[in-house]
């Protein structure tokens, strides 16, 4: 893949067409989104497993196939793909929306990062291993057996990217819009934004003179419904609140989206600049009134969704996603939980833009497994990181209304849960 365009703004490109391997010897080439296990054969022995559920009033452990699809998503894959990185730019990242499972990524032959989740997106600075030209990434994966209680699929399921900017950029996660209050006569927004170089909690640094941003909304007929430009940077974040006449509130019934844009400026200078859709619109919960969107009570009529698309595949498709979600509003449902695991960025765009709330599902599990392999083996390590990329990953979807830290987990009623 190659990427044109003025040098120090921002590219990015998507990284679809991949050859994929097995072995390491034949290879095939693949277009990403993939899920090397869908194809088959149907065998039992992909995940048997021998256990007893106590859940379901089992006395004694028995045989159980088919529980993950029963198709050959156990065992290894590796893809690798090339890219061109033009001249001028700073800063390479790489971006996976989700890899199946535990990938470890390499460019240009030097081991760049890895993620143990394969249901989390993920973003690994690149910059030290690429150079102007031609840049090669591989990626290997690895499903062990009974890690999984359902179907996960396998490999490079969700979209990957490379992100390419100059010295100083906007980080897309940095960058949180909610509503503070909203009516139909006013709302009142807010928008904090960091800048990638300082996105970390603990850094306060310094920054070159004369950097500033300008924050614009847009409606969805591109009309600027409000602008602000902020002062000086001088610690790599910035802050605005501003008010928007007659707006139009983000429902279910009624999915209006707007679209953010931050650019970022030294002088007259574009920097970087990043769009995101947006939504406007409160939720609020209490014992009184349940749940709350636009300050208007009301009961959700939901579903738990898998992420697999049936015989489609664990690949994120638009078109199989827009189906489900049509046929769910079909029936009368206005919610849904993400079961049981994070969603795709994919998923979420499509709920904002047809009205689907969301809670988004994290874990199946924490420390005490309920199959060999599960999540338990990350838990210490990981829940926090985890945690922290579904948050900033998601938070600015207007369908997301609620999180859920993890499904049936054993440890609730403990004390060891609690704490």
């Amino acid at each position: 893949m190659s990427v044109t365009g003025m040098a120090q703004v921002r590219q990015e490109m998507s990284l679809s067409t991949w050859n994929f391997s097995h072995d390491g010897n034949t290879w095939t080439q693949v277009s990403v989104p993939h899920d090397w296990a869908i194809s088959g054969p149907f065998d039992k022995k992909w995940d048997l497993q021998v256990v007893q559920i106590k859940e379901n009033g089992e006395t004694h452990a028995t045989e159980h196939y088919g529980r993950a699809g029963a198709l050959p998503w156990v065992g290894s894959g590796e893809y690798k793909t090339t890219f061109t990185l033009p001249k001028g730019y700073k800063h390479t990242e790489i971006y996976f929306d989700g890899a199946m499972a535990e990938p470890t990524v390499y460019v240009n032959g030097n081991k760049a990062g890895s993620w143990a989740y394969g249901y989390n997106a993920f973003r690994l600075d690149i910059t030290p291993f690429v150079k102007a030209g031609d840049n090669e990434v591989r990626v290997t994966l690895n499903n062990q057996e009974e890690s999984n209680r359902w179907y996960p699929g396998a490999g490079l399921y969700r979209p990957v990217k490379i992100i390419c900017t100059g010295e100083e950029s906007i980080d897309p996660w940095g960058t949180f819009f909610r509503a503070m209050s909203a009516t139909a006569e006013k709302a009142t927004v807010a928008i904090d934004m960091r800048l990638s170089k300082y996105s970390g909690f603990a850094k306060v640094q310094r920054l070159p003179r004369g950097l500033y941003v300008k924050f614009l909304i847009y409606d969805a007929k591109g009309k600027v419904v409000a602008m602000k430009k902020s002062g000086e940077l001088g610690i790599g974040a910035a802050y605005a609140q501003f008010d928007i006449v007659r707006p139009q509130l983000w429902s279910p019934e009624s999915p209006y989206l707007y679209t953010l844009k931050t650019c970022l400026y030294r002088g007259k200078k574009l920097l970087d600049k990043t769009e995101q859709k947006v939504g406007i619109r409160t939720i609020a919960v209490s014992k009184e009134k349940g749940f709350q969107l636009n300050g208007i009570s009301r009961k959700f009529k939901g579903v738990c969704l898998h992420h697999d698309l049936g015989p489609l595949g664990a690949a994120v498709n638009k078109a199989a996603i827009i189906r489900q979600i049509r046929m769910m509003k079909d029936m009368g449902a206005d919610a849904i939980r993400t079961a049981h695991n994070m969603p795709s960025q994919m998923q979420m765009e499509v709920c904002d833009s047809m009205g689907m709330m969301v809670m988004a599902e994290s874990f199946d599990g924490w420390k005490r497994p309920k199959v060999r392999n599960g999540y338990n083996r990350f838990y210490d390590d990981w829940w926090r990181k985890d945690l922290q990329n579904l948050i900033l990953g998601h938070r600015n979807h207007p369908s997301i209304v609620m999180w859920s830290i993890g499904n049936e987990i054993p440890e609730q009623g403990s004390k060891e849960g609690a704490e």
